[in-house]
Parts: C-alpha cells; sequence; structure tokens
C-alpha cells in the first residue's frame, strides 16, 4: 500500500513536473519571439532613422552647396564689377578732368550750345558757369555773346556748379547739365560694356 502511494506520489510529482517544464518552455518560446520581434522592430526602426538623418543630411548638403554657389557667383560678379568701374574711372576721369580745365574748350562749349539753342528756340535762356572761373569767363562770354546777351541769355555764376556748365530757360523750369561730372558717368556707362568685354572676354 505504501509501495503504491509511493508511486502514486511520485506520478503526481513527475507529472506537474513535466507540466511546469513544458509551460516553462512554453513561456520561454515566447519570451524568445517577443524579443526577437521587439529586436526587428528596433533594428527597423533604426534604419529608418538612419535613413531620415541620411536624407537630411544630403538634402542639408545640397542647399549648402547651392547656397555656396550663389554667394560665390555673387561675390564674383560684384568684384567684376568694382573692377570694372575702377577701370573705367581710371581711363575716364583724367581725360575728362583735364578736358573740363581746357578754358578754350568750355569756351567753345558753351558757345555751340548757345547758337544751337538760339537756332532752334528763342534767346529766353540761362547759362550758369562755375563761381570759381567767373573772372577768367565773365568778360570773354560778355564779349563773344554779346548779340546773344541782348536778346535775352543771362549768364550767371553759382558755388553749386564745380565744373562745366548748366543751360536751361530764365524762368528756371528745367536745366540741362554740362559738368565735368555729367560727361564722367556718360562715358562710365558707354565704356562699362567694353571694359567688362576686354578684362572677361577670356572666361567665356
Amino acid at each position: 500500500m505504501q509501495t503504491k502511494l509511493q508511486e502514486l506520489t511520485e506520478k503526481i510529482y513527475n507529472e506537474g513536473v513535466e507540466k511546469s517544464r513544458q509551460e516553462a518552455e512554453v513561456i520561454l518560446k515566447e519570451a524568445r519571439e517577443q524579443a526577437e520581434q521587439l529586436q526587428k522592430e528596433a533594428e527597423k526602426k533604426a534604419a529608418a532613422l538612419v535613413k531620415e538623418a541620411e536624407e537630411k543630411a544630403e538634402t542639408l548638403r545640397k542647399h549648402v552647396d547651392s547656397e555656396l554657389k550663389m554667394s560665390i557667383g555673387q561675390a564674383l560678379a560684384a568684384l567684376k564689377q568694382d573692377l570694372g568701374n575702377q577701370v573705367t574711372m581710371q581711363a575716364v576721369q583724367p581725360a575728362v578732368k583735364e578736358l573740363f580745365s581746357n578754358q578754350d574748350f568750355l569756351k567753345s562749349l558753351v558757345e555751340k550750345v548757345v547758337k544751337t539753342w538760339a537756332e532752334k528756340d528763342s534767346l529766353d535762356m540761362q547759362v550758369v558757369l562755375s563761381a570759381k572761373e567767373q573772372e577768367q569767363l565773365d568778360a570773354y562770354f560778355k564779349n563773344q555773346l554779346a548779340a546773344e546777351l541782348n536778346q535775352g541769355l543771362e549768364l550767371t555764376f553759382s558755388e553749386g556748379v564745380k565744373s562745366g556748365f548748366k543751360v536751361g530757360p530764365v524762368d528756371g523750369s528745367y536745366q540741362i547739365s554740362f559738368t565735368e561730372q555729367d560727361f564722367s558717368n556718360f562715358f562710365k556707362a558707354y565704356l562699362r560694356p567694353k571694359t567688362s568685354e576686354l578684362l572677361f572676354e577670356a572666361e567665356k
């Protein structure tokens, strides 16, 4: 009897142990599967994050490259323009300055403008000359343009005119300027494209 009881006890024990072992194996298997699934999901998320970071880095690189190219292009264009302006100024300003310091040139230019104006319009006009040259020019023009002065031409001198002269109706409604600066600006605008072409044509 005792033997049967012992056998029964052992059987129950063994069955319990076996059942527990099987349950443990199921739990372990499920845990391993869950761990594998979590690892796969983590790897997938990590790969997605890496891909996103790489795409953002590439977009940023392209943006930076584009900005750099644009900035370099703008800086180069500004440098070329500045260089062209300086070369043009070096070519134009000394020549124009010398021209306007020539009293004979100035006298001849004023006379031609006055006579051309008189041919196309009345002599209701005013010539404004540089005040610093009044002593040299006043007597000359009163002699050379005496007829025009008697017909309405006015000859005045102003501190505002540094060189050259300005002409316009006596009422001051408008003025046409023939100053050193005006001629410099005209020739600079005319020569600047040619200067740029000569300086940078090799790059084309």
